[in-house]
């Protein structure tokens, strides 16, 4: 067959260009140069978290140490997993794991790539550090950082000083109590806010087009459903955006995005989005008085023009290149449900519920399930219920 032929022909290839490189134990012959750069990355880090600005330069440009200064570390460190030879010296490619102090269970992971000189006696040391090619940009990748320390909250941001940040870390530290009123304490009851200059700025720590943020105040990064050793989400903020908000949607968005942080472990595969982005915006809300056609005014557009939805938004209505008008009923469809379930199951229920979902593992029946069990009702009774309450509560 094509398949088996193409196979031996690769086989045979590979084996020729082994044998020249192969030494008497039949083992490929290491490049002695990459276990050098990997003790000069060690030396380096250790510097890092030594405040040794000397030893820091030393192992090549000081830039990263500048920028670096303001940032609580409590472990950093580079694992090597190439070199790449050039006419001026080498690029490595390395892991980088790094944990902020307080704020970090276990390591953050990214990957760098790293461009090298070598001394006229053979030394090697590091002329750049940037991100890997596809690997989104750190913080401190845009310039020097700041940081803010609040109750509950680090905020940390470029291109300005610290009295830009601490309007985010006082609003942080509301936020934090607030969430652990509904959803409980056991979560770190911290987050770490990134404010960049910029759009532009908050699109490359994403590593996505600026166009796909564009009238978003802000987003949470982390993994759904991770450990509970799992490194600390990061809300980053779109400084563009979020400017345009008034006191209360600011305390809002952080609120919204703070109960991302505090529910992520229970967050999975399982969970819709109508229901964990109507949590965030149920928490948010949460006794700022705010009335449903104040807070849901495009589907309240909708039902006065006879248009109430026909059924809860999916997953496809939450995308950020969505029509604007379409994402924000999506958002306000998933708030009025899980409005829906405090007004009449309870607000414990409604943390009970989303906690259900989530422990199901898989998608197809976990909603099915969570609402039998905790909420004693099918989807289609939920669904019809729900749309009632929408006409009512908007109409």
């Amino acid at each position: 067959m094509a398949g088996r032929g193409r196979a031996w022909s690769i086989g045979a290839l590979g084996l020729g260009l082994l044998l020249p490189l192969a030494g008497c134990g039949g083992h490929p012959t290491a490049d002695p140069a990459r276990a050098e750069v990997q003790q000069v990355l060690d030396r380096r880090s250790a510097a890092l978290l030594g405040h040794d600005e000397g030893a820091y330069g030393a192992t090549g440009t000081r830039t990263e140490y500048t920028r670096l200064r303001a940032l609580p570390l409590a472990s950093w460190s580079y694992r090597v997993t190439a070199l790449h030879r050039t006419a001026s010296g080498a690029t490595a490619d390395a892991d980088l794991r790094y944990r902020v102090a307080g704020y970090d269970r276990a390591p953050v992971d990214t990957r760098r790539t790293l461009t090298l000189g070598r001394t006229a006696d053979g030394h090697w040391y590091v002329t750049a550090d940037r991100p890997a090619g596809k690997a989104g940009q750190q913080l401190w990748d845009q310039g020097t950082v700041t940081a803010v320390r609040g109750a509950h909250s680090l905020v940390l941001g470029t291109g300005g000083s610290a009295a830009r940040l601490k309007p985010y870390a006082r609003l942080a530290d509301r936020a934090v109590p607030a969430v652990s009123g509904v959803w409980g304490t056991g979560w770190s009851r911290r987050v770490v806010v990134l404010v960049p200059r910029s759009l532009a700025g908050m699109a490359a720590l994403l590593g996505s087009p600026a166009a796909s943020y564009r009238g978003i105040a802000a987003v949470t990064t982390g993994e759904a459903g991770g450990p509970a050793q799992a490194p600390a989400d990061r809300v980053v903020v779109n400084p563009e955006a979020y400017a345009v908000l008034g006191d209360l949607g600011r305390q809002v968005v952080l609120t919204h995005e703070t109960t991302h942080v505090a529910t992520r472990a229970s967050t999975t595969a399982a969970t819709p989005l109508w229901l964990s982005e109507g949590y965030a915006d149920w928490t948010g809300y949460l006794g700022t008085g705010r009335t449903p056609p104040e807070a849901a005014p495009e589907l309240a557009r909708a039902v006065r023009d006879g248009e109430p939805p026909d059924a809860l938004p999916g997953d496809e209505d939450f995308g950020f290149t969505s029509e604007p008008t379409k994402l924000a009923r999506a958002y306000e469809s998933g708030w009025l449900a899980c409005r829906m379930i405090a007004d009449r199951w309870g607000e414990a229920r409604l943390g009970a519920f989303y906690r259900a979902v989530g422990a199901h593992g898989k998608r197809a029946g976990a909603v099915e399930e969570a609402l039998k069990k905790v909420l004693g009702t099918t989807p289609e009774e939920f669904t019809a219920r729900w749309r009632a309450y929408v006409t009512t509560q908007l109409g």
